[in-house]
């Protein structure tokens, strides 16, 4: 009985010295989350969309706000943009959407597809283009099966291997491509997509990546998945007609979409980054630290 005696005495001292800490102990701040970090921001850390380099593809649910990447894709982004011009994809159709994957427009007559007025039909493939050209890459620390590096430039997520002297668009969510065939010049900008699913990487480098969808994501996700091989749709009925793809330039001003996005290169990202990457708040249990680039949000905010 001593023995007992001896242990209850020991744990009720231990439970007291313990409660004397905690009374002391000052708790832990909380560490802010993305949306903290978004509200606190400046001005200085968003840039507007430039109208020359944006797309919109009317739909008859609502916009699709588009961001070409010209740094990456010349030529596809000036050929896109020109196919807008000449009114190309008005009237064609969202015919593909494929589960956990990508959601496809362009022409369903691949006997008899329209063509283009001026706009090319197929360009050489921009799969990835020098580093040089790229001067505005900030670097995630964070290790990546797909690249020796990848970070951001300018609000798009990017690969790069500095042995190759290269570097490319990665295949993340939202992200926009130019549909080919096996040959790697046969894609023009005609036929485009979005990833609408878990990022297919394995794609990057293989497909030229022209942009990224800035608004009206859940346009797309939701369209119902085709019933066809690769989720094309078996039935006209099926598919989401396009009522008008343009360049915000050559749009009125009082009908322009006003967003902005946050300069990658900024502090303020570099916070929202390791919020993601280390998420604090009272649900999370363990803290990752570790980001995946295509789970780095990239935020978006709409001008008042």
């Amino acid at each position: 009985m001593k023995a007992v005696r001896i242990a209850v005495q020991a744990a009720v001292t231990l439970a007291v010295v313990a409660g004397a800490q905690a009374a002391t102990m000052k708790p832990l701040p909380p560490k802010p989350s993305v949306g903290d970090i978004v509200k606190e921001s400046k001005p200085a850390d968003w840039r507007a969309l430039d109208p020359e380099n944006t797309l919109y593809m009317d739909l008859p649910l609502g916009r699709v706000v588009i961001e070409l990447a010209p740094t990456f894709a010349p030529n596809h982004a000036a050929n896109i943009k020109a196919l807008a011009r000449e009114n190309y994809f008005d009237g064609l159709v969202i015919l593909r959407s494929q589960d956990n994957f990508v959601v496809q427009w362009g022409d369903p007559d691949e006997k008899n597809p329209k063509q283009p007025k001026k706009a090319k039909m197929t360009l050489k493939g921009e799969f990835t283009v020098p580093l040089k050209n790229d001067t505005q890459f900030t670097r995630l620390k964070d290790v990546d099966g797909y690249a020796p590096q990848v970070g951001h430039s300018n609000g798009f997520p990017v690969g790069r291997d500095p042995k190759t002297g290269e570097t490319w668009l990665a295949h993340c969510y939202a992200m926009v491509g130019v549909g080919r065939d096996a040959d790697a010049d046969s894609g023009g900008g005609t036929a485009l997509y979005v990833v609408t699913g878990q990022a297919p990487r394995q794609l990057d480098r293989n497909i030229t990546v022209v942009g990224r969808v800035v608004s009206g994501m859940p346009l797309l996700s939701t369209v119902p998945r085709g019933p066809a091989p690769m989720g094309f749709f078996d039935k006209p009925e099926m598919q989401v007609p396009i009522k008008a793809f343009r360049v915000a330039a050559d749009v009125p001003e009082a009908e322009r979409s006003k967003f902005e996005v946050m300069r990658t290169d900024s502090a303020t990202f570099q916070k929202v980054v390791e919020a993601q990457r280390n998420r604090g708040g009272p649900w999370t249990k363990v803290a990752a630290g570790h980001v995946d680039l295509c789970n780095a949000p990239i935020p978006v905010r709409e001008q008042k």
